[in-house]
């Protein structure tokens, strides 16, 4: 349940670097520390300009967790575009040393010992969305994706956890942005339904792993109902539409912009998601 109040890439852009608040040369004794690791969610993407990537759920959830904990500090390592086998053994973005991203997460988590109170994470998206192309669902390669995810995956964790077995860690299921074909017509619908199942076989993936490795799991595609498609609601501009379509065009940039990241609201819905396992 929450514990506090609280107020993937088909066309994901690929960008160098991340988002980072590095901890000063010196700081105080109480000073803790939140670690957060992923693709381009956890970096706060937005197709929008300025980029205020503090919006992200990153950013939204460690003000959340500063309200009973004013001197947590922000450890952001997530990159744009990464993947389960980037994050794993680098070649998206730069980190100091020429590290991969669990690398740096290693490198972090060793530095800060006992320090680090939460450890967050999502990934696997990336790995998906090259499988949705073209209006279609390539099922064999939904297959070869699901197989890396569970290798690399269980990697990542495995190896994080051999560096902080005690520290709290969270991961996410994702929202499924391609419920928006929805809205082009009949073939649009089935392409929806379709990837229903997909969705499913991959956060059912991903909710197995993390858990296997002591990971909570903060039910992200559940707040998106992104299996609701009986469940009517008013779309503005659209109609009726099935409550999972609706929340994906209100929450994420999909029906917009036909970007799967999500809007500061949607952030803010996974931040909540996050807040309510930790």
């Amino acid at each position: 349940m929450l514990r506090r109040i609280t107020s993937v890439a088909a066309v994901a852009a690929l960008a160098l670097g991340f988002v980072g608040t590095p901890a000063s040369a010196s700081p105080d004794r109480s000073t803790t520390y939140y670690l957060a690791l992923g693709d381009s969610l956890a970096a706060g993407y937005q197709p929008a300009t300025p980029l205020d990537r503090a919006e992200g759920y990153v950013g939204q959830l460690h003000r959340e967790l500063q309200a009973t904990e004013p001197k947590l500090r922000l450890e952001n390592l997530g990159c744009d575009g990464e993947t389960s086998g980037s994050l794993l053994t680098g070649g998206t973005c730069e980190y100091p040393g020429r590290d991969s991203q669990l690398e740096a997460a290693e490198r972090f988590l060793h530095a800060h010992k006992d320090k680090v109170s939460l450890v967050t994470i999502d990934i696997g998206g990336n790995d998906l969305n090259r499988c949705a192309r073209g209006g279609t669902i390539d099922p064999a390669c939904v297959q070869n994706a699901l197989a890396a995810l569970a290798v690399n995956l269980g990697q990542i964790l495995a190896r994080l956890r051999a560096v902080a077995p005690r520290t709290p860690m969270v991961g996410m299921t994702y929202y499924n942005p391609y419920l928006a074909a929805w809205l082009t017509g009949p073939a649009g619908r089935a392409l929806a339904q379709q990837s229903i199942q997909v969705s499913g076989a991959f956060n059912g993936l991903l909710t197995m792993l993390y858990r296997a490795a002591g990971v909570r799991v903060a039910d992200v595609a559940g707040a998106f109902a992104s299996t609701d498609l009986t469940t009517q609601v008013p779309l503005p501009g659209v109609g009726t539409v099935p409550l999972a379509v609706a929340r994906i065009c209100a929450w994420t940039w999909m029906c917009t912009k036909s970007d799967i990241h999500a809007n500061v609201t949607g952030y803010a819905v996974l931040a909540t998601a996050y807040l309510a396992e930790v």
